[in-house]
C-alpha cells in the first residue's frame, strides 16, 4: 500500500526495541482503537468476538505502554455518538469494562497502574460504573502508569460544558473573564490534570479523529495504521513511537 502521508503505516517493521530513546519516549500516549468490527466480519464472526479480542490487545498495550515508562495511556473506549450502534452491541460493550477489570485489576494493581476514567457516568449502566469506580478506588494510590479510559466521551459536548461552566463562575463572580487563559480552560475539561497526548494512535486505516479530544490534540502528533485494533502488536506500538521520535515538534516555531 501506498504511504498517503507521513504518520500511516500499512506494514509492519522488524522489531528492534534498542533503537526506542528511553528519554523520549512520549509521556502521554492516546489511542482510537478501531477496526474491531472489521476484523470479526473478515474472519466470518460476529462483531462482539471482534470486540472481545481487541479486550486482550488493551492489555498487551498498557503493559508495552508500562514497560516503556509512558505515563499516561488515553484509551477511546466508548464515545457519546456510539450510543446509536445497535442496542446488543451497545449491550455487549458495556460489558467489557467489567469483564477486563475483573480479569486484570489484581495485575494492574500489582504493576502500580492507577485506572482514570475520562467521560460522563451518567447513563452508563450501573454494571460498568461500578466495575470503573472500584477500579479506580483499588489503583487510587498507584504512582505508575495512568490507565485512562475515554468512556462515554465526545470532545465537542465535552468544550460545551467546559464552556458553560466557565459562564456559571463568571456570572457568579468567581472567574474574571480577563483572567481566562488555555490553562484555565483546560481546568473546566474532562482531561483536567492530564498533560496534552503527546502521540495519538488510530488503528484501521481510517484517518480522522472523530470528536476525539480537539482541544488536547492541537499539537499532538498522529499516527495511522491500516491494522485493525485486535492485530495491533506491542511491535507496532514500539514502531510508532519510534517514528514519533525521528519527528520535530516545533509547535508552530521554527
Amino acid at each position: 500500500m501506498v504511504q498517503l502521508f507521513k504518520g500511516f503505516s500499512s506494514k509492519r517493521k522488524p522489531e528492534t526495541l534498542q533503537e526506542i530513546e528511553r528519554d523520549k519516549v512520549p509521556k502521554h500516549i492516546a489511542v482510537i482503537m478501531d477496526g474491531n468490527g472489521r476484523w470479526a466480519r473478515r474472519r466470518g464472526l460476529p462483531r462482539i468476538a471482534g470486540h472481545h479480542a481487541g479486550m486482550k490487545t488493551v492489555k498487551k498495550i498498557t503493559m508495552a505502554a508500562d514497560e516503556l515508562g509512558v505515563e499516561i495511556l488515553t484509551l477511546y473506549a466508548f464515545s457519546t455518538e456510539n450510543w446509536k450502534r445497535p442496542k446488543d452491541e451497545v449491550d455487549y460493550l458495556m460489558k467489557l469494562p467489567q469483564e477486563f477489570l475483573s480479569l486484570e485489576l489484581k495485575e494492574l494493581v500489582e504493576k502500580n497502574v492507577r485506572v482514570r476514567m475520562t467521560g460522563w457516568k451518567e447513563g452508563l449502566p450501573d454494571h460498568t460504573l461500578s466495575a470503573v469506580e472500584e477500579a479506580e478506588r483499588a489503583t487510587s494510590g498507584n504512582t505508575g502508569l495512568i490507565l485512562n479510559f475515554a468512556l462515554n466521551y465526545g470532545s465537542r459536548k465535552e468544550m460545551i460544558e467546559g464552556m458553560q461552566l466557565m459562564y456559571k463562575d463568571i456570572a457568579a463572580g468567581r472567574l474574571d473573564p480577563d483572567s481566562i487563559t488555555e490553562n484555565v480552560y483546560d481546568s473546566y475539561l474532562k482531561t483536567s490534570g492530564l498533560p496534552d497526548p503527546d502521540l495519538m494512535i488510530r488503528t484501521s486505516g481510517e484517518l480522522r479523529i472523530s470528536n476525539f479530544m480537539l482541544w488536547q490534540l492541537a499539537y499532538t502528533e498522529l499516527w495511522f495504521t491500516s491494522l485493525y485494533w485486535p492485530e495491533f502488536s506491542k511491535e507496532d506500538f514500539h514502531q510508532a513511537i519510534r517514528e514519533y521520535q525521528q519527528r520535530i515538534r516545533r509547535y508552530g516555531g521554527l
